[in-house]
């Protein structure tokens, strides 16, 4: 593959061993090239601007100018799609990341060990390909304001499946909901199990919503947006005066944990017509199955149109389904929703 082809890399980390561990896995796929390495924030920058890079892998914590900084810098000058490379001590850093217009993150693994390096080798090389179609300057990130949810009947159950870009997507439609904050959000974001609940605590201090990483038994609470725990699944079961959720570890013939299709599906048998499933952004394929079962059980899926999905794969599988019945812009569907909640009161 010619260099004109290859999808160039620029790697940002303060750590030499780190620099060359992610070279050494970007480079071993023949459709990746790194470009070149920068040792902090400044220099990482300067080389953006010279060298023009596909993306760029980023360590938050370095000197002389911080990951934050070197986003906001980024984004204002040469917007570039970024994936934050972290360790599963700053966990909350990497919702900030989003928000200021990161691409995805990648979570170190805490063991160099074989098998290890291999998964991050893949999970690498799988969202740099993914992050070469971004449009320049598109992200998913917008400033909200706290509203107090309302208690009472259980009006609507909205399923929300997404993936790659998912956080900002996430906040983003929850925020445009904030006019009819009574609905319960069942959210299923593809993230590493140490993330998920760093994720609905953040959500739950800037959103209009009480947000809780779902456990096992959890009762559907209006007002409420359920996370679910990353490497288990979220699932809904009827227990007939309430809803009820399940988190049960994933079997061997799981692609995913948690699966979009599994709390789709679920949603599907538990509330048949009344059932409604969005699907964001994301890669892959997962949400497609799920979508078919509430459809064929009478209920409705949206998607998130190709215009503002960081990544359409998952919305687009959906589509071609034919089981989704509207196709919305990502600032359209909270607003949307929330209209909805309103005539079933």
């Amino acid at each position: 593959m010619s260099a004109r082809d290859s999808i160039n890399v620029l790697v940002i980390d303060d750590s030499a061993h780190n620099r060359h561990t992610l070279s050494t896995l970007l480079e071993s796929a023949p459709d990746v090239r790194v470009l070149d390495r920068a040792a902090d924030g400044e220099e990482g920058l300067k080389k953006v601007l010279e060298l023009k890079p596909d993306v760029v892998t980023l360590d938050l914590e370095m000197p002389k100018l911080g990951g934050y900084t070197f986003l906001r810098l980024l984004m204002r000058t040469a917007p570039t799609p970024v994936i934050v490379i972290s360790s599963y001590a700053h966990k909350s850093d990497v919702f900030k990341a989003l928000e200021l217009g990161a691409f995805d993150f990648i979570a170190k693994p805490p063991r160099g060990t074989r098998e290890a390096l291999e998964g991050l080798r893949g999970e690498l090389l799988d969202k740099v390909r993914a992050a070469r179609h971004v449009r320049p300057g598109q992200r998913h990130a917008a400033p909200g304001a706290r509203a107090m949810a309302v208690a009472g009947e259980l009006p609507l159950v909205v399923a929300v499946g997404a993936s790659t870009g998912g956080p900002p997507a996430v906040q983003r439609l929850l925020e445009g909901l904030a006019a009819e904050p009574t609905p319960c959000v069942l959210v299923c974001q593809h993230m590493p199990s140490q993330f998920t609940r760093a994720f609905a605590e953040r959500l739950d201090r800037i959103g209009p919503f009480t947000v809780t990483e779902a456990c096992d038994g959890d009762t559907v609470q209006p007002g409420h947006v359920y996370i679910a725990p990353g490497g288990r699944h979220m699932v809904v079961a009827d227990r007939g005066s309430r809803l009820e959720l399940h988190t049960p570890p994933p079997t061997p013939l799981d692609k995913y944990a948690p699966s979009v299709d599994r709390l789709f599906t679920s949603v599907a048998q538990v509330l048949g017509s009344r059932a409604l499933a969005v699907v964001l952004t994301g890669m892959g394929a997962d949400g497609a199955e799920g979508a078919l079962e509430v459809h064929r059980a009478g209920g409705e899926v949206w998607a998130e149109s190709e215009e503002t999905a960081v990544v359409f794969g998952m919305p687009g599988e959906a589509i071609a389904t034919g089981a989704v019945k509207r196709v919305l812009k990502l600032g359209d569907i909270g607003p949307a929703l929330a209209t909805l909640a309103r005539r079933k009161r």
